[in-house]
Protein backbone atom coordinates (compact mmCIF):
# COMPACT_ATOMS: atom_id res chain seq x y z
CA UNK A 1 0.00 0.00 0.00
CA UNK A 2 2.87 2.34 0.79
CA UNK A 3 4.36 1.97 -2.67
CA UNK A 4 1.06 2.71 -4.36
CA UNK A 5 0.60 5.92 -2.35
CA UNK A 6 4.23 6.84 -2.98
CA UNK A 7 3.77 6.34 -6.73
CA UNK A 8 0.65 8.51 -6.75
CA UNK A 9 2.43 11.25 -4.79
CA UNK A 10 5.46 11.16 -7.10
CA UNK A 11 3.16 11.25 -10.13
CA UNK A 12 1.30 14.24 -8.73
CA UNK A 13 4.56 16.07 -8.00
CA UNK A 14 5.77 15.30 -11.51
CA UNK A 15 2.61 16.80 -12.98
CA UNK A 16 3.00 19.84 -10.74
CA UNK A 17 6.58 20.38 -11.94
CA UNK A 18 5.47 20.01 -15.57
CA UNK A 19 2.71 22.54 -14.95
CA UNK A 20 5.16 25.06 -13.51
CA UNK A 21 7.45 24.62 -16.51
CA UNK A 22 4.49 24.99 -18.89
CA UNK A 23 3.54 28.30 -17.28
CA UNK A 24 7.13 29.53 -17.51
CA UNK A 25 7.33 28.56 -21.19
CA UNK A 26 4.02 30.32 -21.88
CA UNK A 27 5.18 33.53 -20.18
CA UNK A 28 8.50 33.52 -22.03
CA UNK A 29 6.76 32.84 -25.36
CA UNK A 30 4.51 35.85 -24.77
CA UNK A 31 7.54 37.99 -23.95
CA UNK A 32 9.30 36.81 -27.09
CA UNK A 33 6.20 37.58 -29.14
CA UNK A 34 6.12 41.13 -27.80
CA UNK A 35 9.81 41.59 -28.62
CA UNK A 36 9.29 40.28 -32.14
CA UNK A 37 6.35 42.64 -32.65
CA UNK A 38 8.39 45.59 -31.38
CA UNK A 39 11.28 44.67 -33.66
CA UNK A 40 8.98 44.32 -36.65
CA UNK A 41 7.58 47.78 -35.96
CA UNK A 42 11.06 49.27 -35.75
CA UNK A 43 12.06 47.55 -38.99
CA UNK A 44 8.95 48.91 -40.72
CA UNK A 45 9.68 52.44 -39.50
CA UNK A 46 13.29 52.15 -40.68
CA UNK A 47 12.13 50.89 -44.09
CA UNK A 48 9.75 53.84 -44.42
CA UNK A 49 12.54 56.27 -43.46
CA UNK A 50 14.83 54.65 -46.02
CA UNK A 51 12.14 54.88 -48.69
CA UNK A 52 11.61 58.59 -47.96
CA UNK A 53 15.35 59.22 -48.02
CA UNK A 54 15.71 57.39 -51.33
CA UNK A 55 12.85 59.41 -52.85
CA UNK A 56 14.43 62.63 -51.60
CA UNK A 57 17.80 61.63 -53.02
CA UNK A 58 16.21 60.78 -56.37
CA UNK A 59 14.45 64.16 -56.48
CA UNK A 60 17.67 66.01 -55.67
CA UNK A 61 19.55 64.03 -58.33
CA UNK A 62 16.91 65.03 -60.91
CA UNK A 63 17.30 68.70 -59.99
CA UNK A 64 21.06 68.66 -60.55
Amino acid sequence: MFWAMFAVAVGFLGLLVLGVFAVRVFVEAQRLGRQVADSAGRINRAAEDLERAAASAARSADVL
